[in-house]
């Protein structure tokens, strides 16, 4: 029976599109940006950035670095955030209803870049202050030092929340987050991009 509920982010309560950030780094001198961080990986930069262990300081020089021109913070940041789009109001509104029968939890690879710019967007869009607040806890990488698919943040879930694993329900639109969570025992669910969380019927997990 599943009493919890773990939603990814991006692609699952946050339209993204990497391609925007992949063309708006191209613009500025980066060309091979797309090896450098996708949906399916990040390189070593990326990793450190989205795990808290590198400056958002130390960022903006090793990208300053990798440019072959002059560019400025503020620019790097609107190429970064290029890729977050809009909330999915549908499916936040959803959340709403679910929590009246389960404990709903946010698990997130994210950077304090991107952590800031869509707490604001958050806000702008909703008129609400907090996305945190529709869920027990929120558990963002760069936070926690953790990040998907390594099963160290899931198992940090876990413990952190005293929750059961066979009980858990995880949504995430990346496969090898969903075969990480799969192989600890959590229920999964891997969501396509033509599904939206408030087309699925929960009680059927």
């Amino acid at each position: 029976m599943i009493k919890n509920i773990i939603f990814d982010l991006g692609g699952v309560l946050l339209d993204i599109d990497y391609q925007k950030s992949i063309d708006a780094f191209k613009n500025r001198g980066i060309d091979d940006f797309e090896d450098m961080f996708s949906q399916f990986k990040a390189d070593e930069l990326f990793e450190k950035l989205e795990t808290g262990t590198i400056s958002e300081t130390d960022f903006y020089a090793a990208i300053k670095k990798r440019t072959g021109h002059t560019i400025v913070n503020e620019e790097i940041d609107q190429a970064w955030n290029a890729l977050i789009l809009s909330f999915r109001k549908e499916s936040l509104e959803i959340l709403e209803k679910l929590s009246a029968d389960y404990k709903l939890y946010l698990l997130s690879n994210t950077n304090n870049i991107h952590l800031k710019y869509f707490k604001s967007l958050f806000t702008r869009e909703t008129g609400k202050p907090l996305l945190d607040a529709y869920f027990t806890k929120a558990w963002y990488s760069s936070e926690v030092g953790l990040r998907k698919p390594g099963e160290q943040i899931f198992q940090f879930a876990l413990q952190e929340e005293n929750l059961v694993a066979a009980e858990t329900l995880f949504i995430d639109d990346t496969l090898a987050n969903i075969e990480t969570a799969q192989k600890l025992g959590f229920k999964t669910h891997l969501l396509l991009p033509t599904e939206r969380i408030e087309m699925l019927e929960i009680n059927s997990f």
